[in-house]
């Protein structure tokens, strides 16, 4: 299995930033897209922003203009700078990093989040 390990959640007032990381470690394994969802309370799990592997990327229309998703395939590593953060964007924060391994496809594999805190 592909570990995935997150980090740079916490508290921050309204209008400041954070920088979340989710680094992928494991044997034999290729990524394709990485992304961030996030889970408010009492609220479904949400799309926030996907990249792949050659760089493109998606973001929820409430983020945009706000945050930025990059990656460094050399590290399997994937980042979201979160600028300009609003209560709205508190949440559980979770990096999705489906890979292959072996001809098969493992789309089921997420970090355990880390909490993102937005105070006004």
């Amino acid at each position: 299995q592909v570990q995935l390990v997150e980090s740079g959640g916490g508290l921050v007032q309204a209008g400041g930033s954070l920088r979340l990381s989710c680094a992928a470690s494991g044997s034999t394994f290729l990524i394709t897209s990485m992304g961030w969802y996030r889970q408010a309370p009492g609220k479904q799990r949400e799309l926030v922003a996907t990249i792949s592997n050659g760089g493109s990327t998606n973001y929820a229309d409430s983020v945009k203009g706000r945050f930025t998703i990059s990656r460094d395939n050399a590290e399997n590593t994937v980042y979201l700078q979160m600028n300009s953060l609003r209560p709205e964007d508190t949440a559980v924060y979770y990096c999705y990093v489906p890979y292959l391994r072996d001809g098969r496809y493992f789309d089921n594999n997420w970090g355990h989040g880390t909490r993102v805190t937005v105070d006004s």
